[in-house]
């Protein structure tokens, strides 16, 4: 995340992490170090007491306002851990981001109660966010981190949220069918910048932040053919190279403006974050009249069309970044039971009726 603000110095230190310090308005001499980045929630609450003057306490030290052994004790601990982990790279920033949020609605309901919890809490704590299930199932995946990082650590004997089940049983992102490729096509013709957002989307099969980030860079040529090369953002992911194949060739030498991504906002600059490439695309979606699909559907979608066209789960895993078969299997499933059903159907021809 690129950041550009009064008094906001960012220091590199030896492990290759990023440590910010903020001159005080009014005495460039002090200078107060930030215990947050710039992709914790707060940071702009930190940056302007910094400015002010006033050092705001580290996660750490947060711990030590909590009463002891309390859920909120426990919570502001593993944050702590999490900060460390995110500046050993070891841990993306946006997972920290997204689990202090779920540990901040934790301390308010539950912060003074001890924190050793039951099993059915957790399933309570769930069943009250029943109304957003995806929301559910992500706080029970936060308390299941926690919990299993206080074992590691011996705070706690056991894991409350182990074989806790998920309450969301959707298949996730509705898959993009060709007419809604085709719809957002009319509205954004070839050499817009949306047209050419979809065209990586489908023809990378990349998540939205790998997309955000491509570029020139990445490219490679291998026995004459140009590929992209990259590794996915997310954790565990294999590294991916794919050919370039014609139309994402075609929309990316239809762009007049070269930048440093291939994907650039209205002043000719990458994208700051992935969040607001991602409110972007959105918008675009909506401009297309496709208010109920998502950029992680285009990615659903070309998984589907490859195993339509006959694609194995292998195949699908080498472009998608999977390392385990099974999580390619979704998208060839139904469509082997179909071609099997249809190959079945065929033996029986012959059947005299």
């Amino acid at each position: 995340m690129r950041i550009n603000l009064p008094g906001l110095l960012i220091e590199r230190q030896k492990s290759g992490a990023r440590r910010y310090r903020v001159r005080v308005e009014g005495n460039k001499q002090l200078r107060i170090l930030l215990h947050v980045t710039p992709d914790d929630p707060e940071f702009m609450e930190h940056y302007r007491a910094a400015r002010a003057g006033f050092s705001s306490p580290a996660p750490q030290r947060l711990a030590d306002t909590a009463i002891p052994h309390s859920l909120a004790w426990l919570t502001y601990r593993f944050e702590a851990a999490m900060h460390e982990r995110v500046n050993a790279s070891l841990m993306h920033a946006g997972t920290l981001k997204q689990r202090a949020s779920f540990y901040a609605r934790l301390r308010e309901a539950h912060g003074d109660k001890h924190m050793v919890m039951p099993r059915a809490k957790v399933m309570e704590i769930r069943d009250g966010l029943a109304g957003t299930p995806g929301a559910a199932d992500n706080m029970v995946k936060a308390i299941r981190a926690m919990y299993g990082w206080a074992v590691d650590m011996g705070h706690v004997q056991e894991n409350p949220a182990v074989g806790v089940p998920a309450i969301n049983r959707g298949t996730g992102a509705v898959p993009w069918s060709v007419d809604d490729l085709q719809a957002f096509r009319d509205r954004h013709p070839k050499g817009t910048m949306a047209y050419l957002a979809l065209t990586l989307f489908m023809f990378t099969a990349a998540r939205i932040g790998d997309v955000a980030q491509l570029g020139r860079q990445h490219e490679r040529t291998i026995d004459r053919v140009r590929h992209l090369d990259w590794q996915p953002e997310k954790k565990g992911s294999a590294r991916v190279c794919i050919p370039i194949m014609p139309p994402l060739a075609e929309a990316i030498a239809a762009q007049t403006v070269v930048g440093q991504t291939y994907l650039l906002n209205a002043w000719g600059r990458p994208f700051a974050s992935k969040a607001v490439f991602g409110n972007w695309f959105r918008d675009r979606v909506r401009e297309a009249g496709l208010d109920d699909r998502s950029a992680h559907g285009i990615r659903k979608a070309a998984g589907e069309l490859m195993a339509l066209a006959g694609a194995t789960q292998y195949h699908i895993m080498a472009v998608h970044g999977h390392t385990q078969a099974r999580t390619s299997e979704s998208y060839t499933s139904g469509v082997n039971r179909t071609r099997l059903a249809r190959e079945a159907m065929q033996a029986m021809a012959g059947i005299e009726w």
